[in-house]
């Protein structure tokens, strides 16, 4: 039980510091929450948490074909290095940026806000290579298992951790929006920091086998 409570909240914490920074989905759910209302921006939250899951479980079915088939490990650690160094150099460079998030033009009905947040969480085709690389980081670390109870938990746990932060932008958007580029600069600084340090350990991990 204590190991399913862990897997929880890392993956909690992990999908909901990825959903913190000013981008397309939490943005969209302030400017519908303006917009349509706050029911509607939780509407359209839900669809986005929604499809999360959804490629959350892929990315579980990625990453357990990848531990079926050791052989193809070293190649995913190579392109793990590749991925976490872009990851690095992109969250630093668009801190430095620290550019004022404008909201994109998305025209939502109450009757389509649902499926709206699912299309546009399917746009981001960053989810799922996100979502594997942690699901391989937590199985290295005995945190999961490729069985219902934990691949179930990991995927509520990222489509929660992603609600709660579309929630903050709903309600309380107006109350940020002065300070959004100071919170988008130091969420950025963090992601950062965590794609450098599990850049540091896939190369240990590389090193050491």
């Amino acid at each position: 039980m204590t190991h399913i409570l862990i897997l929880f909240f890392a993956t909690f914490s992990a999908a909901f510091m990825a959903t913190v920074p000013p981008g397309l989905l939490n943005m969209n759910a302030a400017k519908t929450s303006v917009e349509k209302g706050k029911v509607n921006g939780i509407i359209f939250s839900l669809g986005v948490s929604s499809m999360i899951m959804v490629q959350a479980y892929v990315a579980v079915l990625i990453s357990k074909f990848l531990y079926n088939n050791p052989e193809v490990i070293d190649i995913l650690f190579k392109v793990a290095i590749g991925v976490f160094a872009f990851f690095a150099v992109y969250f630093f460079v668009t801190a430095k940026r620290n550019k004022k998030q404008q909201l994109k033009e998305v025209n939502l009905s109450r009757k389509n806000s649902f499926y709206k947040g699912m299309l546009l969480a399917a746009l981001n085709l960053l989810t799922i290579p996100y979502y594997s690389g942690l699901n391989a980081m937590w199985n290295e670390a005995g945190w999961i298992k490729f069985e219902a109870q934990d691949i179930t938990t990991f995927v509520v746990a990222a489509g929660t951790g992603t609600f709660s932060v579309l929630y903050l932008y709903t309600f309380y958007f107006d109350k940020l929006e002065t300070k959004t580029n100071r919170f988008s600069k130091n969420s950025n600084y963090i992601l950062s920091a965590l794609m450098l340090v599990l850049l540091m350990i896939t190369l240990i991990r590389i090193f050491y086998r």
